[in-house]
């Protein structure tokens, strides 16, 4: 199998249920592949650049599970993006990340039924993905598309529907784990 690197954008795993049982499963489903939990790796939203960008050089495929957060990715997971993807490194002359592939894996909290045309959002999820398209493009990545697990929202949780949603990720993270292995 191909190096896999899996970055973990939720700014603080210890409190999610849907991206931690989907972070934990991958670990037990891949275990070859590095995952990196940017909420461990900070130090007050500075990263060590250097190591980043050696983690992103050694993968073949680079797997990004973030939370959305206002329909795009956490400001965490941003500020790595802004401090590691820069010219001369993730795209420019110099793009050493030009033929890795990417696959975004996304978790919300509203259902399904919000990201249709004619729900809540008015926009599917596909329509939020422009900028992690726009990204693979200018860095030349090999886009691999998304995948997404709608409904893991913080609200109305009790005992029942953590253990549900717990549930759900780990299957989700059994699909995401069957894609990466195409790839």
């Amino acid at each position: 199998m191909s190096n896999v690197l899996i970055i973990s954008g939720h700014p603080n795993l210890k409190q999610s249920i849907a991206n931690q049982a989907i972070i934990d499963e991958l670990a037990q489903l891949l275990p070859q592949a590095h995952i990196r939990k940017l909420d461990e790796l900070h130090q007050h939203y500075e990263f060590d650049v250097a190591t980043e960008q050696q983690a992103l050089e050694n993968a073949d495929i680079i797997v990004w599970q973030v939370p959305f957060y206002w329909y795009a990715m956490p400001a965490l997971m941003k500020k790595w993006l802004d401090d590691t993807f820069v010219h001369g490194f993730a795209h420019g002359s110099g793009a050493k990340l030009a033929g890795k592939k990417l696959l975004v894996s996304i978790t919300t909290g509203a259902p399904d039924t919000a990201y249709q045309k004619d729900g809540f959002f008015q926009h599917t999820m596909e329509d939020y993905l422009a900028g992690f398209k726009t990204t693979a493009t200018l860095c030349q990545l090999s886009y691999c598309g998304a995948m997404w697990l709608n409904g893991v929202s913080y609200v109305g949780r009790d005992e029942q529907a953590i253990l549900e949603q717990q549930a759900q990720a780990r299957r989700y993270a059994k699909e995401l784990a069957n894609k990466i292995t195409t790839l």
